[in-house]
């Protein structure tokens, strides 16, 4: 022990004591999806933290020197049925009793037991080093190396820590209307038990009206399960706004519920409000599950729960290259499905997966946040067939041989998620997303991310020119825009079964007045034709500026492709708001073909003869997900706005500001959603509102992207010097960092996003390692070229598409059928399945390749 104590005592210097806020990752490699559970186990850099597998441990030894790792190798115990006398000395796993995670009474995360190994290895000869080894060597030595594998062993990894944030979902606030509910005086009493709707007899999920006294059964589930509807449909009716659940309440409290909020709340005067009715609340036992209760048994049966999967059918499971399942990291499926997608297209498999090996050699020193590195982990683990196997049955003997169940081992994208959502209000959280936002989020990194060298994102991108006719001049102007996903809207009103839908409509108006149960959904069946009609008719512009005629008029707005890109992404345009800008999904089939031909709207120009509308400034090139650079221009000159001023006061359509106002929402919110969506309209707007509501700041003034300063900044405000630095370590110049910190108030976070979101104008800017630019003024540059799009044939063939099951985007479920060697084949997050009956009519994302002829 001798030699390799000389070893230690030579690196003692380069093994840390992990301190806190130190990111440990000691749960999986930065390079692959090994874990300590993986065969060869997973080992710590002791100066780092970072986790390597056996296959990429030895590059990071050659590429730093480092010698000292901790080897860390975990054995899954044999899970046995539970004995309570078995006097084993483990206490027996407790069941949540909090719709919670990371706190007392809610989920445990560590659901699985291991066994443990971990010891010390020395490169490059693998020397081991055990801790009952370290018992002999110099006091020096054994204090440092016993700290830190100690502190290494008790820390919280990284993936770990994402894995439990905290979250409550049983917080509830007070409810507005407890205060001064008013109670009506009928003469109501309700007993102790024996409760039942008043309307249809149902005994089960009944809930009392707290101002009126009214005994009615509550809502249907999305199973066709629970009540019927009758106190939602009494407090549609009365505008009474709170229901007590009847067999919740205790001397402790109950569920209460208020329609108008939409939540479940607090009722500081519960006790006063059932006493007027005749119940005495401490008297009161539990005899119903509360919401809470319902809500943690359908989590712990939620791996249960299949959607869209073709039940009905046996399917076969499927193992290989490119059939690798994805763990469900809580509400990630939205995420696996898209990324199952994208590395089926060659442009993502070349950029990524193909030279891997230099992606991987290339890598920065702390390769788990670089995007790079960690998308072409991701798609490695994807198309390698690796991780293509069997999962062990957790109930099983891990020795015992079983057969395949469909679920796979499969990869946990936690790096993956963890890096792209960072910063995102939303894909930052455990939340369920839209997966078309996803989508474009995610282009959006891949865009900021490819600076120079190939972009895979141009399997997408495409040119949408929008002409618009002046009706009374009938001059025209032809705008073009930046698009990835083609959105097609839903005319409900040309359904084929619209007979059989008013017959369903009537019998469900019936059931609903007599009590009855539901009858069958009848679902609309909707032409494909139709809804591509919809895209291309022309749309009448009622309250249209024209330049000729320098006053309001109408005009006619027409879309048409400019070009057609190799991968093309239609969105069904499924989920809408009703009248009430409550959000709402159609229920609709779709005949979507296997084969499309948009040759028919590809754009055609200026015509011959036809006269163009007097142009003010440069068309506006606005890309999704990205900030819109100007109403009327993308061009400008910060000594000279002149000809551009329309960037620094933008346009917007007042009408629509006034609209959403009316709605509630805050005046600069309002002209936000305007401004971003580019002054397109209400839908737009609001789509824009509903979704950045949560955003911290979105009632915070309109900062105009490429305005010199802010509100609350002056140009000669002085911009924090480390974030002035944490921008320039990017590669941008000193003015770049400043610019766009100035333009975003000095927030690092967005001053990244909008130094990234406005790389045409800083083109003038040469970026360099930090030094102030050396080229002209921006009034000498050219202008920057247009986006690079590619163009063909506009024909398709269907090679794959996401569906969701749920009434909205912020809940149920997400998978995609993906045809492989003209097989369909479904990804339900980790089982990976041959398809029998792709559901191809209830998709919402359809994803197109070019046919090559």
């Amino acid at each position: 022990m001798t030699e390799v104590s000389e070893i230690l005592m030579s690196v003692l210097s380069t093994i840390r004591v992990p301190r806190p806020g130190d990111r440990v990752h000691k749960d999986e490699c930065a390079f692959s999806f090994a874990s300590p559970e993986s065969e060869g186990g997973l080992y710590v850099c002791m100066n780092s933290f970072l986790g390597y597998g056996s296959t990429h441990v030895d590059r990071h030894h050659a590429k730093t020197g480092q010698r000292a790792y901790l080897h860390i190798t975990r054995t899954r115990k044999t899970q046995k049925e539970e004995d309570p006398n078995a006097g084993s000395g483990d206490p027996p796993k407790k069941k949540p009793t909090r719709l919670a995670i990371g706190i007392e009474g809610g989920f445990d995360v560590d659901q699985e037991q291991y066994e443990e190994e971990v010891k010390v290895v020395l490169f490059p000869d693998r020397q081991e080093v055990t801790s009952d080894d370290l018992a002999s060597m110099p006091d020096v030595v054994r204090e440092r190396v016993s700290l830190s594998m100690a502190g290494l062993q008790a820390a919280d990894s990284v993936s770990h820590a994402l894995q439990v944030q905290q979250w409550d979902g049983e917080v509830r606030q007070e409810s507005k209307y407890a205060a001064e509910l008013k109670q009506l005086d009928n003469g109501v009493k309700i007993p102790p038990s024996g409760w039942k709707c008043e309307v249809c007899d149902l005994q089960e999920n009944i809930w009392m009206n707290l101002t009126d006294g009214k005994v009615l059964c509550g809502r249907r589930y999305f199973d066709g399960s629970g009540g019927n509807n009758h106190a939602l449909l009494h407090y549609q009716q009365t505008g009474y706004p709170l229901a007590v659940k009847l067999g919740t309440i205790t001397p402790d409290g109950a569920d209460v519920y208020s329609y108008d909020e939409d939540d479940m709340v607090l009722d500081s005067k519960l006790p006063e409000h059932l006493s007027h009715f005749g119940i005495d609340m401490m008297t009161m036992e539990k005899t119903e599950r509360t919401m809470t209760e319902l809500e943690i048994a359908v989590n712990q049966r939620v791996g249960e729960w299949e959607v869209i999967q073709e039940s009905g059918t046996t399917l076969r499971p499927m193992w290989g290259p490119g059939l690798t399942g994805m763990k469900n990291l809580g509400n990630s499926c939205y995420l696996n499905s898209v990324m199952q997608v994208l590395f089926t297209i060659p442009d993502f498999q070349t950029k990524y997966v193909s030279n891997i090996d230099k992606v991987f050699a290339e890598a920065p020193s702390d390769p788990t946040q670089d995007f790079k590195t960690q998308v072409a982990k991701l798609g490695y683990g994807l198309l390698s067939g690796e991780y293509s196997k069997p999962a062990p049955d957790p109930g099983d003997d891990p020795s015992a041989s079983t057969e395949p169940r469909g679920d796979q081992v499969g990869i946990a994208p936690r790096m993956f998620k963890a890096l792209v959502g960072r910063g995102h209000p939303e894909f930052s959280t455990n939340r369920q997303q839209d997966a078309q936002e996803f989508l474009l989020h995610f282009i959006n990194m891949v865009e900021r991310n490819c600076r120079s060298g190939m972009n895979p994102s141009e399997a997408f991108r495409f040119l949408v020119e929008e002409k618009i006719v002046c009706q009374q001049s009938q001059k025209a102007k032809y705008t073009q825009r930046v698009d990835y996903i083609v959105q097609l809207p839903v005319p409900m009103d040309q359904a084929t079964n619209m007979e059989e839908l008013q017959e369903a409509e009537r019998r469900r108006d019936e059931a609903e007045s007599s009590g009855a149960p539901p009858p069958a959904v009848t679902r609309a069946q909707i032409p494909f034709a139709a809804c591509l009609a919809a895209l291309s008719e022309p749309e009448t512009l009622t309250d249209f500026w024209s330049s000729a005629v320098q006053a309001k008029t109408t005009a006619t707005k027409t879309t048409r492709f400019a070009s057609f890109p190799d991968h093309l992404v239609i969105q069904i345009k499924k989920f809408t708001f009703g009248l009430d800008w409550v959000p709402k999904k159609l229920d609709v089939s779709i005949d979507v073909p296997d084969t499309l031909d948009l040759s028919a709207l590809r754009a055609m120009g200026q015509q011959p003869g036809e006269e163009l509308l007097p142009e003010v400034a440069p068309p506006p090139l606005m890309t999704p997900d990205v900030e819109v650079k100007g109403i009327l221009g993308s061009h400008g000159n910060e000594e000279d706005d002149s000809l551009y001023s329309p960037l620094l006061s933008p346009v917007l359509d007042d009408s629509t500001v006034s609209q959403l106002c009316e709605m509630g929402f805050p005046l600069e919110a309002c002209r936000k959603a305007v401004y971003y969506t580019g002054n397109t309209g209400i839908d737009a707007a609001m789509n824009w509102v509903m979704g950045h509501m949560d955003d911290p700041d979105f009632s915070a003034p309109l900062v105009l992207p490429g305005s010199s300063s802010a509100p609350g900044t002056t140009p000669t405000e002085s911009v924090p010097e480390e974030h002035l630095a944490t921008i320039v370590s990017m590669g941008f110049s000193r003015d770049q960092a400043t610019r766009a910190l100035r333009a975003t108030n000095n927030v690092l976070e967005r001053a990244v996003d909008w130094i990234f979101s406005h790389l045409d104008d800083l083109e003038s800017m040469d970026v360099s390692e930090g030094g102030r630019s050396e080229g002209g003024s921006e009034a000498s540059r050219e202008p920057p070229p247009g986006p690079r799009v590619r163009d063909g044939p506009g024909k398709y063939e269907l090679f794959a598409f996401i569906s969701h099951m749920g009434s909205s985007t912020m809940c149920g479920h997400y998978v995609c059928h993906i045809k492989k060697d003209q097989q369909w084949v479904i990804f339900n997050d980790q089982k990976v399945c041959a398809s029998e009956k792709p559901p191809k009519d209830l998709g919402y994302l359809y994803f197109y390749r070019r046919v090559v002829e």
